[in-house]
């Protein structure tokens, strides 16, 4: 009977346990990127003694009672949540984001980011950086103060496509932009003019923003087709050192009345930039996107794939780590066993709260039941202490 109270009491502690594992699921159930754990029991059996008292019984071995198993981590994926932010990072799919802290390597689902002031991209309200793969596939973490800044690059060519009509006789381009080799802007004018007797050749007189004349070429059409010989013509001003080549491939001059629609769809020249923002694009790598319209991919970010998650360790903060010597691969988005990234977005809380109350009310009655055993055997022992022997 002695034996039947050290039961019930494994039952009260097991029952205890479980209910602090549901009461921390529960109270998560709004924390980002929170995985539930699950609660299970097991029973306690074998021959042996508790408390002093053999449960060895005549019919063979008697349990010892039950216990709270390890509990195990559920990784459903939860709810992918707008934020609107382009550094609150979540993954569709499996895998891990890595986060480097010195020697220690942390991992976790979502992440609201931030560039810390030393230049890294870490774990907002934490030291913990966010690794990119380096040219050897390894995770590294990344400093973004070499990017701030997106270099001038000289304008070299321009494109120009639709129509220049042939009725017309003339037609100005102004305010075309070039820079030069030191991200220096400068203002040009195309003006172009044609002698009414003359139909398929025009004269280009480009001008600087001074009115001063940079050069002045000729342009032929063939049948509406710029002439091969004359569809691109290139222009040098020799106080800027800019040598910019003019590509009308893609323009027609056909009757349109006195209306041109001829325009620059093309340049390869911008001035220097500075960082506007961060984020990530459908590949899952980083990009900067700058003032001069410019971006810069940064490298792919590292996720982690496990071949047994639930052998992580669960840690503060939505963080796991690798206990033991599980297999882990480091990968990028593109590929499909990681899942994507997307930006703008966190992953929510897998707490199924219906399943949580089921355990809560499950855990509930074991307790009560647990305690029943416990009281009827007091009952039991009391009834033999009160026998009295005849006289």
């Amino acid at each position: 009977m002695f034996g039947s109270i050290y039961i019930g009491l494994s039952g009260l502690n097991a029952y205890s346990e479980g209910l602090k594992t549901v009461s921390n699921n529960v109270s998560n159930l709004n924390t980002m990127g929170f995985k539930a754990s699950q609660v299970s029991f097991s029973d306690v059996y074998g021959s042996g003694s508790e408390g002093g008292l053999d449960l060895v019984s005549s019919g063979g071995r008697s349990g010892h009672g039950v216990t709270l198993k390890a509990s195990t981590i559920d990784f459903e994926q939860g709810e992918l949540r707008d934020t609107g932010r382009d550094l609150d990072l979540a993954i569709d799919g499996g895998g891990f984001f890595v986060l480097l802290d010195g020697t220690q390597t942390y991992y976790t689902r979502t992440g609201s980011f931030e560039v810390a002031d030393d230049g890294y991209i870490v774990l907002a309200g934490t030291d913990y950086r966010l690794a990119v793969l380096d040219a050897a596939g390894r995770p590294a973490s990344l400093n973004i103060d070499l990017s701030r800044t997106s270099a001038p690059q000289a304008t070299t060519a321009i494109r120009f496509a639709d129509n220049l009509s042939s009725t017309a006789t003339e037609y100005t381009l102004p305010d075309l932009r070039v820079f030069d080799a030191r991200g220096q802007e400068h203002r040009w004018t195309l003006s172009f003019t044609r002698e009414e007797t003359v139909f398929d050749e025009w004269t280009l007189k480009v001008t600087d923003a001074d009115g001063n004349e940079i050069g002045t070429q000729t342009l032929k059409f063939l049948g509406g087709v710029a002439d091969p010989a004359t569809r691109t013509l290139t222009f040098e001003e020799a106080a800027s050192g800019l040598s910019v080549e003019l590509d009308f491939s893609a323009v027609s001059s056909f009757s349109s009345g006195t209306v041109s629609s001829m325009r620059a769809t093309d340049t390869d020249g911008h001035g220097t930039g500075t960082i506007v923002s961060l984020s990530v694009n459908e590949s899952g790598r980083l990009e900067a996107t700058y003032s001069n319209e410019q971006t810069e991919d940064l490298g792919p970010i590292a996720l982690a794939d496990f071949r047994d998650p639930r052998k992580l360790e669960q840690r503060s903060g939505g963080l796991f780590v690798q206990s033991g010597y599980g297999q882990v691969q480091y990968l990028a988005a593109e590929d499909s066993r990681v899942g994507t990234i997307l930006g703008g977005r966190l992953e929510t809380s897998n707490v199924d709260l219906g399943s949580q109350f089921g355990d809560l009310i499950l855990i509930q009655r074991g307790f009560q039941a647990s305690s029943q055993i416990i009281s009827v055997s007091n009952e039991m022992i009391q009834q033999l202490f009160g026998i009295r022997g005849q006289g």
